[in-house]
């Protein structure tokens, strides 16, 4: 009974939390630093101590001690204060006030899990439920924390009650482990993933020729996926790692100063002259004050979370270390900042600890407590915290505090949607839960390359195309060389170590000798030979019989044009001449595609060949199609009313227009993300001979244009057959050429790399001439025989028919009204009424009489044969 009383009670107590009653925890005075009240609470939480004290004698869950005041994160706490400040007085969100309670977690996982559990406590107790979706607490959104080993326990435990956590800063909560929704669904961050940082690192050594380099990284949930993702970028650009070192994340650990002097060695012993630091900014210090010592210099490559520290920057002698790169992304000034940190004040109803903390560092004068901070003017000070200076403009990086205002605001915005506010007033209920702000992240997508000593932005990466672009005369120093092998001397040659980047010289043996690149020798050679790059020549003996069978393809198309302008009212070539016309002109691009197979390639020479014959022969397949289709649908049926349903279809330009269209979006697709490329390969047949051939990119693209042309072609062929007769037998026989041409070409084609140029050359040729012989070559001696007959013919009656031939000679006007007429030639399509003729509708003018003939008749003899119904 006193446990269910106790349950009731606290539900009592916590309807009452939610009814607006203003209950909140006590004892998290004990935990925050800082406080502001309001009508939506924001959590921040921020490292400003860096190390928890006696840790590792810590046995019992007594209260933790923060120690080691760090500047950067306090101010960045700053920030995130003004910037909500700045939003109440603005009137952002009209009639609300944004209040915070901020948490120091001393970068310590647990001490921030602390944080979060008594920020969410309601009355000293963080109540547990089966179903979290009517939680609500004061403090609605979190701010931080800085680091990804904080940030990823932080998250975890926020994404069972779904209240956002946005990350501010760039230090280090960049760990691509932190995109994964499904474990961290209400984790943003206002920065990139580690993911493109890695990427613009690899390929900043690459653009320097920079092969052979050290890692050092930091063991935690940062440094570990970092240190994966680089090697991945690294092997991608042909980068070498000569060594790999890990320091512990803790900087309270035992050993720590131990395990900085190992490492220290090992840069040391390294022939690498380039060293990345995927680092804290304290690590980065205690292990440059090793190497400073012996005056160790090396080309250093900073990760985003020290490459603007002035913690490391100000260091003494930090120039005897050797030059420094880093990465860093693009900020800007908060308007009004800098003032506000030179009047530092806590205003009435209001705590923070940390400003007094801060002050009592920076204005005491007692000697135990003075530190680097220390005002030269601190005795000079009656009352430390009423003092304020400059100092904090000069000893942090404002602009690193930007994202933090961008993160505020972001809240803000996201707040004054679910409360639905106009320019004057909320309408909506500022107890709303927690998992109802959404913000964005991902706003800054790109970094500058700083040369850190003096600041010097020396160039950008752009994340959208995965590129550094370095001004090269603001850094003088470009020509620093970090390889694991120098190149070989003349007289020596190379031999491959198991490591890519790295090989040894060796003298020629006798009978050998090298004085210049590209040369190579055989085995009983007496001399060098260079090496020869092989491709199709426009001399070579098949590329003449290539071009001369190109020019007489040429010439037989305009020969065909000229052939169908000139008889183009002969009832054979009216009804198709559009149609032809397209024929010829996909034909002539698909043999200029044929001519751009020879000579030496290039990328651009290599995409048009592909696009052009692609292009050209789907261009003429189609309009075959469009031809078997139009005859299947005028033999589907006798009947002309369902004729005249079933030509509702036949639209031929249409059809040659999409059609077409597909395979263009084909050969898009292809160019933009599976690309040609040129590619130099060792012959297998020929000795000391480079093939320089087009490569087909994956053969995705390739595939799919091929697989698309012999799928027209497998549709005309069907559509033909079925209705085979005299009319389309060019279409099932140029078809099969066509198919039965590629389809002997292919085994070749993929297993003779060498030969693939030649096999594709002639894979088109065949399917052009296919097309000029069956469609066009019979017109020509059709009409050409029939003039022959005309000049020797005598004169006939008006109305002849020769039921032999197939030809109707003349019409009368009574035939064409009563008679579907049908204008009769072997090979052409014509309008049933030439005088009346519409190029959008052809009609079937192939059928001879004699085909006409018998199958009337047997329709007439089908119907003949039916029994008669009874009346």
């Amino acid at each position: 009974m006193a446990s269910c009383v106790s349950s009731l009670c606290f539900c009592a107590l916590w309807v009452a939390v939610m009814s607006g009653l203003g209950v909140r925890c006590d004892d998290t005075a004990s935990l925050s630093g800082a406080y502001a009240p309001g009508d939506i609470i924001i959590g921040i939480l921020g490292s400003v101590h860096s190390k928890v004290k006696d840790l590792q004698d810590r046995v019992r869950p007594d209260k933790y001690t923060c120690i080691d005041f760090d500047l950067i994160p306090f101010v960045q706490s700053l920030a995130v204060i003004y910037t909500i400040e700045e939003i109440n007085d603005s009137g952002f969100l009209p009639g609300i006030r944004l209040g915070y309670l901020m948490c120091d977690p001393c970068v310590y996982g647990t001490k921030a899990l602390q944080c979060v559990e008594h920020m969410l406590a309601i009355n000293k107790t963080l109540a547990v439920f089966a179903d979290n979706s009517n939680f609500t607490s004061p403090v609605k959104v979190f701010m931080g924390e800085r680091y990804s080993e904080l940030s990823i326990p932080v998250a975890k435990l926020l994404s069972l009650y779904m209240i956002p956590q946005v990350i501010l800063i760039s230090c280090t909560s960049s760990s691509p482990a932190l995109s994964d929704k499904l474990r961290y669904a209400s984790f943003f961050r206002v920065i990139p993933s580690d993911v493109y940082q890695t990427k613009a690192l690899a390929k900043l050594m690459a653009y320097f020729n920079w092969d052979w380099v050290g890692v050092v990284s930091i063991d935690d949930d940062y440094g570990k996926p970092a240190l994966e993702n680089f090697l991945l970028d690294s092997k991608k650009e042909h980068i070498c790692v000569d060594f790999q070192e890990l320091l512990p994340n803790y900087l309270g650990f035992i050993n720590i100063e131990q395990r900085i002097t190992e490492v220290a060695n090992r840069i040391r012993s390294s022939t690498a002259k380039v060293v990345l630091l995927i680092l804290r900014p304290e690590l980065v210090e205690m292990l440059f004050q090793e190497l400073i010592k012996t005056n160790t210099t090396r080309i250093w490559i900073a990760s985003d979370a020290w490459s603007m520290a002035r913690l490391v920057m100000k260091m003494k002698n930090i120039n005897k270390v050797g030059e420094i790169f880093g990465f860093t992304f693009i900020t800007s000034n908060i308007p009004g900042f800098e003032d506000y940190l030179q009047h530092l004040t806590i205003s009435s109803g209001e705590k923070n600890d940390f400003i007094k903390e801060y002050k009592q560092i920076r204005f005491n004068c007692s000697s135990d407590q003075q530190s680097e901070h220390t005002s030269p003017i601190a005795c000079n000070i009656t009352d430390p915290q009423e003092a304020n200076d400059d100092y904090l403009l000069h000893a942090v990086h404002l602009t690193k505090a930007y994202s933090q205002r961008v993160a505020v605001y972001a809240i803000a915005h996201a707040i004054k949607k679910i409360l639905q506010c106009n320019d004057t007033a909320c309408s909506g209920n500022t107890n709303f839960m927690p998992w109802q702000v959404k913000s964005a992240h991902y706003l800054f997508i790109t970094a500058k390359i700083n040369k850190c000593n003096n600041k010097v932005k020396a160039g950008i990466f752009l994340i959208k195309n995965d590129k550094v672009e370095v001004d090269e005369h603001k850094i003088p120093w470009t020509n620093s060389t970090s390889r694991c092998s120098k190149p070989c001397p003349l007289g020596t040659q190379k031999n491959i170590s198991s490591i890519s980047c790295c090989y040894t010289c060796t003298n020629c043996s006798e009978g050998y000798y090298s004085n210049e690149t590209g040369f190579w020798s055989l085995p009983g050679s007496r001399e060098c030979q260079k090496w020869s790059i092989w491709f199709l020549e426009w001399s070579a003996a098949y590329s003449i019989v290539v071009m001369i069978g190109t020019v007489i393809g040429a010439l037989l198309l305009m020969f065909s044009f000229i052939f169908y302008i000139l008889h183009r009212e002969k009832p054979i070539i009216k009804g198709i001449l559009v149609i032809s016309c397209l024929m010829k002109f996909g034909l002539m691009v698909s043999f200029g595609g044929v001519i751009l197979f020879l000579g030496s390639p290039n990328i651009h020479v290599c995409r048009a060949q592909q696009t052009m014959y692609g292009l050209g022969f789907t261009l003429c397949v189609s309009c075959i199609l469009v031809k078997a289709l139009h005859i299947f649908l005028e033999l589907m049926s006798s009947n002309p009313t369902k004729q005249r349903e079933l030509r509702k279809f036949d639209k031929p330009f249409v059809i040659i227009g999409i059609l077409t269209a597909i395979q263009a979006l084909i050969c898009i697709f292809w160019m933009v993300f599976d690309p040609v490329n040129i590619e130099e390969k060792q012959s297998k047949t020929q000795l000391l001979t480079l093939n320089r051939l087009c490569t087909q990119g994956s053969m995705y693209g390739f595939g799919a244009m091929h697989v698309y042309i012999a799928l027209l072609a497998v549709v005309c062929f069907g559509l033909a057959f079925k209705g085979r007769d005299d009319e389309t037998d060019p279409i099932v026989f140029s078809m099969l050429i066509h198919l039965f041409a590629w389809l002997c070409f292919i085994p070749v084609f993929i297993t003779q790399y060498e030969s693939r140029p030649i096999v594709q050359i002639s894979g088109i040729m065949v399917s052009n001439y296919g097309v000029i012989f069956c469609h066009f070559a019979p017109k020509w001696f059709k009409i050409l025989s029939e003039k022959t007959l005309e000049t020797e013919k005598t004169p006939v009656a008006p109305l002849t028919n020769d039921s032999d031939s197939g030809v109707i000679s003349n019409f009368t006007s009574g035939s064409r009204e009563s008679t579907h007429s049908l204008s009769r030639s072997r090979f052409s399509i014509a309008e049933s009424e030439p005088s009346n003729w519409d190029i959008s509708s052809l009609h079937l003018s192939e059928v001879s009489i004699a085909s006409f003939r018998r199958r009337r008749q047997r329709s007439w003899r089908s119907k003949s044969l039916r029994p008669r119904s009874r009346k």
